[in-house]
């Protein structure tokens, strides 16, 4: 079975996405979800709408940004992070959104062609805090390779 690589981060920003004090970045994100929807190996995002600067609404706070998406695998998703000019941005995050004293990125494998959930995403948030990297919630500094990664949807582990 083909495996794809699911990676959701969070960031806190540190005032409102309206403010000028965000204009810089929210520019940014019309160029540079287009580097990622062309980038090779992309596979999927959550779009927060038809506009390129819309985010993602969800219920987990109001200044919390989320950005969900998949990969073809941890060399693709590695490039387009620290080899595109998605990277610049990535540098200027201290201006935009406050330091994270705990985990705020979360990667797992899922089968080709299965669409991961917000809720999911936020659980194996929630798993890689709790418990630390695991083959079902890691980092690209703890990472795991598929073959060593059970594949189970946050649903099927609520249910045992």
């Amino acid at each position: 079975m083909t495996m794809h690589l699911a990676q959701l981060n969070v960031a806190h920003m540190r005032a409102p996405k309206e403010s000028p004090e965000l204009a810089d970045f929210i520019a940014a994100l019309e160029p540079i979800n287009q580097i990622s929807d062309t980038a090779p190996g992309f596979v999927w995002r959550l779009k927060g709408g038809d506009s390129p600067q819309d985010t993602v609404e969800h219920d987990y706070g109001d200044h919390l940004l989320i950005n969900f998406s998949v990969w073809e695998s941890r060399d693709t998703l590695w490039d387009f992070v620290y080899r595109s000019a998605h990277l610049g941005v990535l540098q200027r995050r201290r201006e935009w959104f406050l330091r994270a004293a705990e985990p705020y990125t979360v990667m797992w494998w899922i089968p080709e062609g299965y669409t991961p959930t917000l809720e999911e995403g936020m659980g194996r948030l929630e798993l890689l805090k709790a418990e630390g990297p695991t083959p079902q919630a890691f980092t690209f500094k703890d990472f795991y390779e598929s073959s060593e990664a059970a594949w189970r949807p946050a649903a099927a582990e609520v249910r045992k």
